[in-house]
C-alpha cells in the first residue's frame, strides 16, 4: 500500500505512527476526507501489530480536535494568576529570545537555561529543540528518565548491553513468565500473541503483588511480597541447583563468575528462606522453578514496575541469572526479555556529538535538587517538553516550587497539564497526526514512517517549526546567536537523519523507501544468539566488575525491601492503567484500591473519600475495595488527573550506572489512609 492512497470518494489513507510511550508503537492508518481526519485503523503490515489498536488508539480522532487543546500561543500573567491570554508567535518568541540572549550577556553562556524532554512522544524530530539550544553554546539538560533506568543498569551488568529477541520469537517458547509486567493493558499487542500461544498449550505464569487482568489469564500467578522478587529468583535459583538442573556447559563456557554465584546460593539461600521472606509457599517455588527448566524454552519478560524498589537492581540481575543458569540465553523462545535500544541510531544525524562539550548535566528524576545544587551559574529558565514532571516526577510539591523560582518557565504541549499551567509561556504543539516523522520501538524491531494526515489545526507547530523559528528571531536580534539550520521541511530533515549505519541496519536508501510500510531492522532475531557478549570478558557476567565500579555487589545477592516508617503502614503501589499512558489520555478519575480487610481495619468503605498521607503531603482519594490488593498495600493507578506524587520523594534505586545514574524507587513510598474527617 502506497502512503497516501486516493480513492473514488476523494478520501485518502495516511500511513501514521503511535508516538507514545508503550511496548507496540503501532502503526496505524489515518483517514482523511476534505481535510478532516475521520477514523484510526491498524495497519496490517505491521509484524507485531498486525493490524490491531487498543482504546488509546482508536481515540485519537477525538483527541485531535479536543476542545481542550491548546490553540494558540498563551501566556500567563503575572505568573501561576490562572490569568491566561493569547498572544502572538512573533511576541512569543520575542519574548523567548530576549531571554536567551540576555541571559548569554548576564552569564556568560547559556547554562542558566534547563532543557527537559520528555516521552511524551517518542519522535525523531522532537530531538530539534535539543540541536538549536546546543547550537547556541552548552546548557544544562535533563538526562536519563524516569522508568527505566534500574532495570537497564543491571542488564548491561550482566549482558554488557541491553538487547531484546523480536517479540515474535516468544511465540517459540513453552513457557514464559511474565514478571512485574501486565501487558493485558500495557503491551495488548503482545498480550494477544500470549493468549494465541496458551491456548495452543503454552504455560504463562505471572510474577505480580497485584492480581493484574494478566495474572487473570496467566495458568499461574504468584503473588509475590512487594520488593522480594530477588529473594523468589534466588530461591528459583537454589532449587535449580540442589535437583541438577542446570546447564553446566553453559555455565562453563559462557559466563563469569557462576562459581561464586553458586556459593553464595549453598551458603545464603533456601527455598524456605525464599518463601519466608515473599510469602509464597515453598512448593510453589519449586513448581516455578521446574515449569522454567523443563518447559523448554522458556522466556522470561521483565516489566518496568519490578525495577522501581530500592532493592530491584539486584531482583532484575537474579532474573536474569536464572536464564544463564539454564543456558536459556541466545536460544529461540527463550531469552530474559527487557528492552532494546539498537535501532534507536537516528538521532546520530541530527547531532552526531550526544554528549555536548561544556553542557551540564542534572537527572530527570531528581531534577530539583540537581538543579538547586548548580550555582554557577544557578538555572533561570525552564523549557519543559512532551513531558509533565508535575505530575510524573516524585516529589511534586519541590517541583512546583522550583517553576515557581525560575525566571521563565516555557512548556510545548497539545494541552495545558498541570505543569503548563504553572509556566509563563506555553507554545501549542502538533499530535503525531499533523507532522512528519520516524518512529522505532523499544520492544519490537520495526521502523516505521509516520506521514502528515492534516495540517496543523489551530495556530499549532511541530517542535521542528518551533526550533526553527526561534532560530530565526534570535539570529534577528543577535546576528549568529544560532548555528542551527532554519531551512528545510520535515521531509528534508528525515533525509538529513538517514545516516549510513541507518541504511545498512534497515536496508533502505532513504526514509520515503518506509512508504509500503514499516522495515524491520536487520538485527539478529535471537538476542545473544552467537553467545558473544557485550560484557569486558565476552561472556555473561554473574559477578561483574562494572557493577562494582558502580557502587554495587559484584554477585546478585539480596537486600531486604524497604520497610514502612512509623505511622505510614501500607506501601504505595502506581501501576500503569489501561486507558492512559503516564499523564496521557484522560482516563478514569483516580480512586485508592484497598483489600477489604484493610479498608475495614482503617474504618474506611467503598465509595467514601479517604485521605493518603505520607511523610511528603497529602490528597483525597475515594476507595475501591478489591481483594486483588495486597493487605498491606495501597493502589492507586496512574493517569493525568492523579497528583499521587504529592506523596513521593526521588528516592533512588540500588544499581547506578558508570555514569553515577540511578533509577527511582517509587514503589517505596510508604502511606496512612484515614476516614475524610477522621
Amino acid at each position: 500500500m502506497s502512503i497516501r492512497t486516493q480513492t473514488a470518494t476523494g478520501s485518502r489513507r495516511v500511513r501514521v505512527v503511535c508516538p507514545h510511550n508503550c511496548y507496540d508503537t503501532c502503526s496505524q492508518i489515518a483517514t482523511v476526507e476534505n481535510g478532516i481526519l475521520r477514523r484510526i485503523d491498524g495497519d496490517p503490515e505491521h509484524s507485531h501489530t498486525r493490524g490491531r489498536l487498543c482504546a488509546k488508539g482508536y481515540s485519537y480522532v477525538d483527541r485531535v480536535y479536543a476542545r481542550d487543546r491548546v490553540r494558540h500561543p498563551m501566556i500567563q500573567e503575572p505568573r501561576r494568576s490562572g490569568h491566561w491570554r493569547r498572544i502572538s508567535w512573533e511576541e512569543a518568541l520575542g519574548r523567548i529570545a530576549l531571554k536567551l540572549i540576555g541571559m548569554k550577556d548576564r552569564y556568560g553562556s547559556l547554562l542558566p537555561l534547563c532543557l527537559y524532554q520528555g516521552s511524551g512522544n517518542m519522535g525523531l524530530l522532537h530531538e530539534a529543540t535539543r540541536v538549536l539550544f546546543n547550537s547556541m553554546g552548552p546548557i544544562t539538560e535533563s538526562v536519563n528518565n524516569l522508568c527505566w533506568t534500574t532495570g537497564r543498569n543491571a542488564t548491561r551488568f550482566d549482558f554488557g548491553a541491553v538487547r531484546n529477541s523480536d517479540p515474535a520469537e516468544l511465540q517459540q517458547a513453552e513457557t514464559v513468565l511474565l514478571w512485574g509486567v501486565n501487558p493485558a493493558w500495557t503491551a495488548p499487542h503482545q498480550m494477544g500473541h500470549l493468549l494465541d500461544m496458551r491456548d495452543r498449550g503454552v504455560r504463562l505464569i505471572t510474577v505480580d503483588p497485584v492480581g493484574t487482568a494478566t495474572a487473570s489469564l496467566s495458568d499461574m500467578h504468584l503473588p509475590v511480597r512487594p520488593g522480594t522478587d530477588c529473594a523468589l529468583a534466588l530461591g528459583m535459583a537454589r532449587h535449580l541447583r540442589e535437583t541438577g538442573q542446570i546447564d553446566q556447559a553453559f555455565v562453563e563456557g559462557h559466563t563469569l563468575g557462576w562459581e561464586s554465584f553458586l556459593q553464595y546460593l549453598d551458603s545464603a539461600v533456601t527455598v524456605e528462606w525464599a518463601a519466608a521472606e515473599t510469602g509464597l509457599l515453598p512448593g510453589q517455588i519449586r513448581q516455578v522453578a521446574d515449569q522454567y527448566a523443563r518447559g523448554r524454552p522458556a522466556a522470561i519478560w521483565l516489566g518496568h514496575g519490578l525495577q522501581r524498589y530500592g532493592n530491584s537492581g539486584q531482583a532484575v540481575r537474579a532474573i536474569n541469572a536464572l536464564g544463564a543458569l539454564t543456558g536459556q540465553i541466545g536460544q529461540p523462545g527463550a531469552g530474559v526479555h527487557y528492552a532494546h535500544r539498537e535501532t534507536w541510531i537516528l538521532k546520530e544525524g541530527l547531532q552526531p556529538d550526544d554528549d555536548w562539550p561544556g553542557n551540564r548535566t542534572v537527572a530527570a528524576g531528581d531534577l530539583v535538587g540537581g538543579l538547586r545544587a548548580l550555582s554557577d551559574p544557578p538555572v533561570r529558565m525552564l523549557w519543559i517538553a512532551r513531558a509533565n514532571p508535575l505530575v510524573q516526577a516524585p516529589g511534586s510539591e519541590g517541583f512546583r516550587r522550583l517553576l515557581a523560582s525560575m525566571e521563565m518557565v516555557v512548556v510545548v504541549d497539545p494541552f495545558m497539564t498541570a505543569t503548563a499551567a504553572q509556566a509563563d509561556l506555553v507554545l501549542p504543539a502538533t499530535t503525531y497526526l499533523e507532522q512528519h516523522d520516524l518512529n522505532v520501538s523499544y520492544w519490537h524491531h520495526d521502523l516505521a514512517l509516520n506521514t502528515r494526515a492534516i495540517d496543523p489545526l489551530f495556530e499549532a507547530r511541530s517542535e521542528l517549526a518551533i526550533a526553527q523559528a526561534l532560530g530565526r528571531e534570535v539570529n534577528r536580534i543577535r546576528e549568529s546567536f544560532a548555528t542551527f539550520p532554519t531551512e528545510g521541511d520535515e521531509q528534508a530533515w528525515l533525509e538529513r537523519a538517514w545516516t549510513p549505519a541507518a541504511r545498512t541496519l534497515f536496508q533502505v536508501d532513504s526514509p520515503t523507501d518506509l512508504q509500503g510500510g514499516p522495515r524491520r531492522a536487520g538485527l539478529p532475531r535471537v538476542a545473544w544468539q552467537d553467545l558473544r557478549f557485550a560484557t569486558p570478558s565476552g561472556r555473561y557476567e554473574f559477578s561483574s566488575e562494572q557493577a562494582v565500579a558502580a557502587g554495587a555487589p559484584a554477585l546478585p545477592v539480596y537486600a531486604p525491601p524497604a520497610a514502612p516508617p512509623v505511622g505510614f503502614p501500607l506501601r504505595l503501589l502506581t501501576p500503569h492503567g489501561a486507558e492512559s499512558i503516564n499523564s496521557q489520555f484522560p482516563g478514569q478519575p483516580p480512586v485508592v484500591e484497598l483489600h477489604p480487610e484493610t479498608a475495614a481495619a482503617l474504618g474506611v468503605a467503598e465509595g467514601e473519600e479517604a485521605r493518603l498521607a505520607s511523610p511528603s503531603g497529602a490528597l483525597h482519594l475515594p476507595v475501591r475495595l478489591t481483594r486483588t490488593v495486597p493487605p498491606d498495600c495501597a493502589v492507586v493507578l496512574g493517569g493525568h488527573m492523579s497528583q499521587i506524587n504529592l506523596l513521593t520523594q526521588p528516592r533512588p534505586s540500588d544499581m547506578a550506572d558508570t555514569d553515577g545514574l540511578r533509577g527511582l524507587a517509587y514503589a517505596d513510598t510508604f502511606i496512612a489512609i484515614t476516614p475524610v474527617g477522621g
